[in-house]
């Protein structure tokens, strides 16, 4: 698989592992979901779902390049991400 859509894939996971963090926080879940009840199950899920997403992210990224600069795009892929689902 080329180089570049492996590190599109990773910036695809960090977009939605950010999301699923972002919606395991009530005030984020009562705008997406409205009166939808969020459980704890449900939030720890979210967020281990999240976590896992930006851990294959930087599995994706380290698949790319060196580990010293996978990171440095990884963390970079990060920042654009959490920018992207603040908007």
């Amino acid at each position: 698989m080329p180089d570049g859509l492996i590190l599109l894939a990773a910036l695809v996971a960090n977009i939605v592992g950010m999301g699923w963090f972002a919606l395991a926080m009530e005030p984020h879940w009562r705008q997406v979901r409205g009166a939808a009840e969020r459980t704890p199950t449900t939030a720890m899920r979210l967020r281990v779902l999240g976590a896992a997403a930006l851990a294959t992210a930087l599995a994706l990224c380290i698949t790319v390049d060196h580990p010293t600069m996978a990171v440095l795009v990884w963390v970079m892929a990060l920042a654009g991400a959490a920018l992207l689902i603040a908007f």
